[in-house]
């Protein structure tokens, strides 16, 4: 539990567990009387969840798409924005994929440009700090690659610790937002950024929302399962997902026994984490047969602290044989996860989920089956195929890829070493799009959805939160120093972009921008004592037009 031990976050105290007999009543009127409703995920007021007499979610087997969160302010002035670069396409999972080649990927040769590496650290991590990827250009590939995929021991959080907005240390396990800014916090801090990258990933891989876990503390718990496991194993991942806690909760693995079998996990093991849908990986008879596979988990809960003390309990789980994908056997749950990991399109599904969280079109066929080969090869390794796809071509010289959100929010503040001093991230990310451990649904978030003109003010009010405490003062106080009353607009643009690491803009947001420094004094700052407050001004907005510019939206 390095992450939980790193930040300090305490576990909730453990209460006097209810026997098993009125364990396993309770489950079961639970289980009743959720078939008379149907909406996957749809919870009461938290607390309420799971007391006697309360009525609970459903636990049917069929789920809806694309719920938003009810903390997500939606965007309901206008659909996405059109021509916006970087909006890629869904995923684009092969129904009949090339067989796996051992052919090696291609990778690039040369040194690592400056460009290159600020894509590096902006998609493997959350974006570079000060000088960070000027430190990398001309850096064989290779290394400055491995040096993100292969950590030395546990992270390193630089920084101050993080706190809330009266200076008090964060208690993520117990208060609202609390959690999205303990993770933020790592995001910012992090020495190890592509651990923390994929952990990010896993959450919208596997997503589980807290609306339906109804516990920081499990969601927390999950997401060091995802640290942990981040760069490892993907057999090792998915069997500890599918135990997990809160993925007990949130697909109702609790509510899975052989009298009767609940196959939301069941399907969702198959559709969203291993093999895809629509590409005749598995039929209606094996998600019923994979459900049965899954049987045996439960929870006790007690009327003062809810569910807790998660096992397996054979005398639950179904023992007769199952035939899933045609292989017939007493399959276990562990079972269940080796035939998803083996199936003959599993590997194709794998890289290609993947490779679309760091580039925006699909790998062309021959790279496929060469991602395919190695990571079959090499028993699953995520790091291989992670180190494959950061050497790409594709993903150094392709299409640029628009940021997410809390990644935005994160390579602002680490431009400008800003530490978490404020909740209120945790709004501003949310209506942005994106709240951690609140996605909103199973399939996770629309990743191709990020920008329209709600989310885009989301965006300049981060930005207008992030430089809220480093601005110069139009109108400074006494023993405040006076901003420059002759800074020129040459000067106030290279100080506006040396404020945020001097990021590469393309020539049209340069020239919007310049132009914008040139003349939005002329006729105006005339007084002499108006020199110094307009141009302080002056360099606020440049600021913020340099951090809202369509560049710094994408990598």
């Amino acid at each position: 539990m390095t992450a939980l031990t790193d930040a300090g976050p305490a576990s909730i105290a453990s209460e006097r567990a209810a026997g098993p007999t009125g364990n396993q009543d309770h489950l079961r009127r639970a289980r009743s009387e959720a078939k008379a409703k149907d909406g996957h995920g749809q919870r009461g007021k938290p607390g309420q969840h799971h007391h006697k007499g309360a009525k609970h979610t459903p636990r049917h087997k069929h789920r809806k798409r694309r719920r938003h969160h009810k903390h997500v302010v939606p965007a309901s002035a206008a659909p996405p924005v059109s021509g916006l670069p970087g909006a890629p396409a869904p995923p684009a999972i092969a129904v009949n994929p090339p067989p796996p080649s051992s052919t090696p990927p291609p990778t690039q040769s040369a040194s690592i440009t400056l460009a290159q590496a600020r894509r590096l650290l902006w998609r493997a991590g959350f974006g570079p700090t000060s000088g960070q990827a000027e430190g990398l250009a001309g850096q064989p590939l290779e290394q400055v690659v491995q040096s993100l995929t292969r950590p030395s021991g546990p992270a390193t959080l630089h920084g101050p610790e993080p706190t809330d907005d009266e200076g008090h240390a964060l208690e993520p396990a117990d208060q609202w937002g609390e959690d999205h800014c303990w993770w933020l916090d790592r995001m910012v801090r992090s020495d190890q950024q592509l651990v923390e990258r994929m952990t990010f990933i896993w959450h919208d891989w596997f997503a589980n929302s807290n609306e339906k876990v109804d516990s920081q503390q499990r969601m927390l718990d999950q997401n060091d399962l995802f640290r942990e496991n981040a760069l490892g194993n993907f057999h090792d991942l998915f069997l500890a997902v599918t135990t997990n806690p809160a993925m007990l909760v949130f697909l109702d693995g609790i509510y899975n026994d052989k009298d009767e079998p609940n196959e939301n996990y069941a399907r969702e093991m198959m559709e969203l984490f291993s093999l895809g849908a629509d590409r005749g990986a598995y039929t209606e008879d094996d998600v019923r047969e994979m459900a049965r596979t899954l049987t045996g988990w439960t929870a006790e809960w007690t009327e003062s602290s809810g569910l807790q003390n998660f096992r397996f309990d054979p005398a639950r789980h179904d023992n007769r044989n199952k035939t899933v994908f045609g292989q017939t056997g007493k399959w276990n749950y562990e079972d269940a996860v080796r035939l998803c990991v083996s199936h003959p399109l599993h590997a194709s599904f794998f890289v290609s989920k993947l490779w679309s969280y760091f580039i925006p079109t699909p790998p062309a066929e021959s790279t496929l089956a060469s991602l395919q080969g190695l990571y079959t090869s090499s028993g699953y390794s995520i790091r291989a195929v992670v180190e494959a796809i950061l050497q790409n071509p594709e993903f150094l010289e392709g299409p640029q890829l628009v940021t997410p959100p809390v990644v935005y929010n994160a390579g602002l503040l680490r431009a400008i070493d800003r530490p978490i001093d404020t909740t209120a991230w945790a709004w501003l990310s949310a209506a942005a799009g994106q709240q951690l451990f609140y996605p909103p649904n199973v399939s996770g978030w629309d990743f191709t959805a990020w920008l329209d003109t709600s989310t885009a003010k989301a965006r300049w009010e981060i930005a207008s939160y992030v430089t809220a405490k480093s601005y110069p003062n139009p109108w400074p106080g006494e023993g405040e120093a006076q901003y420059s009353a002759s800074e020129t607009p040459a000067e106030a643009l290279a100080s506006a972009l040396a404020y945020w690491g001097t990021p590469s803009l393309s020539s049209e947001s340069l020239q919007c921008i310049t132009t914008f420094a040139e003349t939005c004094l002329r006729g105006v700052a005339k007084a002499s004592w108006q020199q110094s407050p307009y141009r302080a001004i002056r360099q606020n907005a440049l600021r913020m037009l340099i951090a809202t510019s369509p560049d710094m939206q994408v990598s």
